[in-house]
């Protein structure tokens, strides 16, 4: 399937979505979010969206039924997260959480910050009361993270998480510090090196776009963080993503008045080199 083809599907079973929304009445509202709505979607994205049902028939909404009648469904449980993911038979994905519109609609406007709708009107697939479009529209402007205090969050939380990772590996942890490495501290390596190189569009989900976003330097440097879990892979990388953590920080000390714990770091450094 080419990518307009796989796009136009996507268009088209939103578009059903739309149209199965404003004929089922236990559903007030559905938000949609993530790729489409920031106008990123491709052949490979999935649909996620906030099915908002009328409180008295969230007990006995079917959601799994409802969906079936977007499409036949391969898969259809409540994941770890507690939100409704299904599997069409297309082998598209979709994320779907099922809410109680009264509450649900009014936590909205907190998750400033946390969900980003560049374009609001289109994220909003069915509003009877006209509260979600009000609600969304206030997700609509992108708030950069203030450099100063997010910086100096960063720099800490890498030099903490670093030094769980030198302990991690002192005791002979090895899957447990690739999973360290990889799920935490290179996440938020990535943040710091976009506050830094200004590139934020993508802040939420840092590794998205990487390619794109940050120049051939920083890509290098991230490669070089990553490892297969055997030890002396993992040891290499966790020493290679120390030293970028460092001159990381050191930028962001020379750029803003972030405060970088110099004694500690060397310890941290020390520690990794010789975990005895």
């Amino acid at each position: 399937m080419s990518v307009h083809s796989a796009r136009s599907a996507l268009d088209d079973r939103i578009a059903r979505l739309r149209q199965l929304a404003h004929a089922d009445l236990r559903l007030e509202g559905v938000l949609l979010y993530g790729s489409w709505t920031a106008g990123e979607a491709d052949a490979h994205a999935d649909i996620e969206a906030y099915l908002y049902v009328r409180d008295d028939h969230l007990a006995d909404f079917d959601g799994p039924g409802f969906l079936a009648r977007l499409a036949p469904l391969r898969l259809a449980y409540t994941n770890m997260y507690g939100v409704l993911a299904v599997v069409f038979d297309d082998l598209m994905r979709g994320e779907f959480h099922l809410t109680a519109a009264g509450p649900g609609i009014d936590e909205i406007p907190a998750w400033r910050g946390m969900v980003h709708l560049p374009r609001p009107d289109d994220a909003v697939l069915l509003d009877r009361t006209g509260r979600l479009t009000r609600a969304a529209r206030r997700l609509a402007a992108f708030q950069p993270p203030e450099p100063v205090t997010t910086a100096q969050q960063l720099t800490n939380e890498l030099t903490n998480w670093t030094l769980m990772l030198a302990h991690v590996l002192a005791r002979g942890e090895i899957a447990r510090a690739h999973a360290l490495l990889h799920t935490v501290i290179g996440p938020l390596q990535l943040q710091l090196c976009r506050l830094l190189r200004d590139s934020t569009a993508h802040w939420l989900t840092p590794s998205r776009a990487l390619e794109q976003d940050l120049p051939e330097s920083d890509r290098h440097r991230y490669v070089s963080t990553t490892a297969a879990a055997r030890e002396q892979d993992v040891r290499t990388a966790a020493r290679n993503s120390w030293r970028w953590s460092r001159d990381l920080a050191a930028e962001a000390a020379e750029r803003w008045t972030v405060h970088v714990p110099h004694e500690l770091h060397e310890q941290i450094g020390s520690h990794l080199n010789d975990p005895r």
